[in-house]
């Protein structure tokens, strides 16, 4: 049953392929911008005019569009195309596996895996006018100041479309044309289904072309329109890395922007990447050269930056990170991280904590309040609330062949370079001195100490290093050492 708010019949989605000016193992469609696939955007923009169906036609490097396409979309359908080449063939194989499930009748969109900017705004008002005026098909055009290599838009008196031509089969006066056919259209299902039946590959390329539903439908008496969108990166598709860069600076350059007027402070735009999966408060404030990826989430009043990457990290409100690089961590609320810091994944930092500078950390818990200041390692550990963890500490949790966990209450201070040799407990409001190497559970208010006596080797020095800077400075101190009780007695 279809249900009532229910967008067009059908999307298919061409994905079919090769891409080989990309250069690359990597299928086109495949490769990302702005945190997603570009026929991830694809998906999104299709998804959100609310088909009855979604299709993709696959052939190059199958079976890995096909698990990346499920992934994305499992209830889209994968549609294989044969060998006879041309997108009207893809098409054409896509209606026969839809109509095989549903029978499809009503407005049918055409668009690409390749074309990742284009929005789910534009296709809902191409659906929109197709179906207004009634029309067999609607292309979607746009007007370019250099038209080269693109189909023409030819256009009857009344501006219903009359054909497309190709560039290189344009006159000179066709050449002029700026309006350009970006590929993208709505069908009358019916239409497309009769058209496609008769449409052949007798073309120079040998190919069943799109293109031709378009004279099919106008000889047959329907009317052909076009949706002209001024915003020309909507429709570019990449072909190569150069394009794909280009296109990612633009849907960066969109992305931040709209988070800037949606309440975002960016201090440097230019420097700020956000990929299009990532969450925003109102008042977070970003420093340049920030980077921030996949589900990344960051609260109100939070300040990230400069110079960090963080993907799929939770900020909390109030928080600072700075000069950190991040991933699969969550920072509590007014808690700060950084300069220097790497937080890798399960790195969870309380509310009002800290990890300092020069601090790495891994699968840890800290508790509310909690701080690792400076120049240390906490790896597969929990710390409890308000303990303060000294400087050059480290969890000791990878015996060679397993890791281990070490737990530390609350409350507790730790010398310097103190050493946790997991699996080891220190219980709440312990402490430990400076130097100490844990090697047992330390009892709550205990000191751990593990601290032998000093010995001091003296003239070693002059003795094992002779004519060496040291040696040198040790003999003048040893002499004056030693000369200063004459001179005393002299001065008496």
């Amino acid at each position: 049953m279809i249900p009532e708010n229910a967008g067009p019949a059908a999307v298919i989605v061409l994905a079919a392929g090769a891409g080989t000016r990309m250069k690359s193992r990597t299928p086109k469609i495949l490769h990302e911008i702005g945190g997603l696939s570009m026929v991830g955007h694809a998906l999104r923009a299709a998804r959100s005019v609310n088909p009855q169906r979604l299709a993709i036609v696959v052939r190059h490097e199958r079976d890995l569009v096909e698990d990346h396409v499920s992934a994305l979309d499992p209830q889209a359908v994968i549609v294989d195309q044969d060998d006879v080449p041309g997108t009207g063939r893809a098409v054409e194989a896509a209606l026969q596996a839809l109509d095989a499930e549903l029978g499809l009748a009503g407005t049918v969109v055409v668009t690409y895996g390749d074309v990742p900017l284009l929005s789910g705004e534009l296709l809902t008002e191409l659906v929109a006018t197709h179906e207004r005026e009634r029309n067999a098909v609607t292309v979607l055009t746009a007007v370019l100041e250099d038209a080269t290599g693109y189909g023409r838009i030819l256009r009857a008196e009344d501006g219903t479309v009359t054909g497309i031509r190709e560039h290189k089969d344009s006159s000179g006066a066709e050449r002029l044309i700026r309006e350009v056919n970006s590929g993208i259209y709505a069908f009358d299902a019916a239409v497309l289904r009769d058209a496609l039946a008769h449409v052949t590959t007798d073309n120079s390329q040998g190919e069943k072309y799109l293109t031709d539903v378009l004279g099919l439908a106008r000889q047959a008496g329907g009317r052909v329109a076009a949706v002209v969108t001024a915003d020309r990166w909507q429709v570019e598709g990449a072909n190569d890395r150069v394009q794909l860069a280009a296109l990612g600076a633009e849907l960066n350059r969109r992305t931040v922007e709209a988070w800037m007027r949606a309440g975002v402070t960016v201090v440097d735009p230019s420097t700020t990447w956000i990929d299009s999966t990532v969450t925003l408060d109102e008042d977070v404030r970003l420093l340049p050269n920030t980077q921030l990826h996949g589900a990344t989430a960051v609260a109100r009043d939070a300040v990230v930056g400069p110079d960090t990457t963080l993907a799929d990290v939770t900020v909390g409100e109030g928080a600072t990170v700075i000069r950190t690089h991040g991933s699969g961590s969550v920072i509590g609320p007014r808690a700060a991280v950084g300069p220097f810091t790497y937080l890798r994944p399960g790195t969870v930092l309380g509310e009002k904590g800290k990890i300092g500078a020069f601090y790495e950390t891994k699968n840890v818990t800290i508790g509310r309040g909690s701080k690792l200041s400076h120049l240390g390692y906490a790896g597969d550990a929990e710390i409890g609330e308000d303990t303060n963890i000294g400087c050059g500490n480290i969890t000791a949790n990878y015996d060679g062949e397993k890791k281990h966990r070490t737990v530390i209450g609350s409350g507790v201070r730790t010398g310097s370079n103190t050493v946790f040799v997991a699996p080891v407990t220190v219980g709440d409001g312990a402490y430990s001195g400076a130097g100490a190497v844990i090697r047992k559970d330390v009892p709550a208010g205990a000191l751990a100490l593990s601290v032998a006596a000093q010995r001091n080797a003296e003239g070693w020095v002059p003795a094992h290093r002779p004519g060496t800077r040291s040696a040198e400075l040790a003999q003048a101190a040893t002499n004056d050492s030693s000369s200063t009780p004459a001179s005393t007695e002299e001065g008496k």
